[in-house]
């Protein structure tokens, strides 16, 4: 019941980062979010089951499923490093595509050595005791666990350069990397505990398998979605200030272009344009204009004055939270 939960977890997620970032040219979080919701979907018992029979039987599903995390893992890391724009050597190392290809060559090379007969949904449970299984696990995982340790240097990072509510992200994703390096060590001594026919240690450090693996995607999805979601609302309330501004200043703007005439290229009933910023921008340097003008009388009141700072600074950015 775990797989089909992450699943629906990461396509909404995925959802929301279309949403979201559809304006943003910077694609590497979204590519990741939509390769993991296909390993996630690719781990589902029925999906897996109709895909693997169409491969073959042989369990080839898995080793696709199991490459395509790693790789939205890779593009998770970097769309991370770009955002944050922190890119020390180790974490470049360790986000990079020399890492991640000699991951996948590795579980490749392991993958071919496995007898894996037909096709199970219990791959490690029912195979974890050959060699090459275990060698197939484990690099898969130290990868995961190398990969999440460098986006949680990231994580760190961005949650000390920002404050209130903008640190919520980066706390997330700190979390999720703190138990994706859990599940990782956990994975790697079941793997070994199995190995060595270790059954009882295998089982008991098992138990923390599906709680820490459910757990690190649904914090990872909370901070890589609500970067972009406080953005938004962050956009949202910026337009609506925007437009505040613009209809406060429209009766300066049009005592303006009354005692300056040809001020503007447009008239005060002209439609204005979509663009709120723009407008603004328009109102407050032809304000400005006419303020200054030596060849008219224009005197706006204090508060209209103060009014026109205030558009100012929003405009500027500088405008007192």
């Amino acid at each position: 019941m775990i797989q089909p939960i992450i699943a629906a977890l990461m396509w909404v997620l995925v959802i929301s980062l279309l949403v979201l970032r559809r304006r943003r040219a910077e694609r590497s979080i979204t590519y990741a979010a939509t390769t993991i919701a296909i390993a996630m979907t690719l781990g589902i018992d029925a999906v897996y089951v109709a895909v693997d029979a169409a491969l073959g039987g042989s369990n080839i599903g898995t080793l696709i499923a199991d490459a395509a995390l790693m790789v939205g893992l890779f593009f998770l890391g970097r769309g991370i490093m770009k955002v944050a724009e922190y890119h020390p050597l180790p974490v470049r190392i360790a986000l990079g595509p020399i890492t991640l290809v000699t991951a996948l060559v590795g579980i490749v090379v392991s993958f071919a050595l496995i007898d894996r007969g037909s096709t199970t949904t219990n791959f490690m449970l029912d195979l974890g005791a050959q060699p090459a299984a275990a060698a197939y696990s484990i690099i898969q995982f130290t990868y995961f666990g190398v990969v999440i340790t460098a986006m949680a240097a990231v994580a760190i990072r961005q949650y000390r350069l920002r404050s209130g509510i903008q640190r919520l992200p980066a706390a997330s994703l700190i979390i999720g990397a703190l138990l994706g390096v859990a599940l990782s060590i956990v994975v790697i001594v079941m793997d070994i505990a199995h190995l060595a026919g270790n059954l009882k240690l295998m089982l008991g450090v098992g138990t923390l398998y599906y709680p820490l693996f459910l757990l690190t995607f649904a914090f990872l999805c909370v901070g890589l979605a609500g970067q972009p979601f406080l953005r938004y609302m962050a956009e949202r309330r910026r337009l609506a200030r925007t437009r505040d501004y613009v209809e406060q200043l429209s009766p300066m703007w049009d005592a303006a272009n009354r005692v300056r005439p040809g001020l503007s290229q447009r008239g005060p009933t002209t439609v204005r344009p979509e663009d709120p910023e723009t407008v603004l921008h328009r109102e407050v340097v032809e304000i400005r204009d006419a303020m200054i003008d030596p060849r008219v009388t224009f005197d706006p009141t204090i508060d209209d004055r103060q009014l026109l700072e205030r558009a100012e600074a929003h405009l500027l950015g500088s405008e007192a939270r």
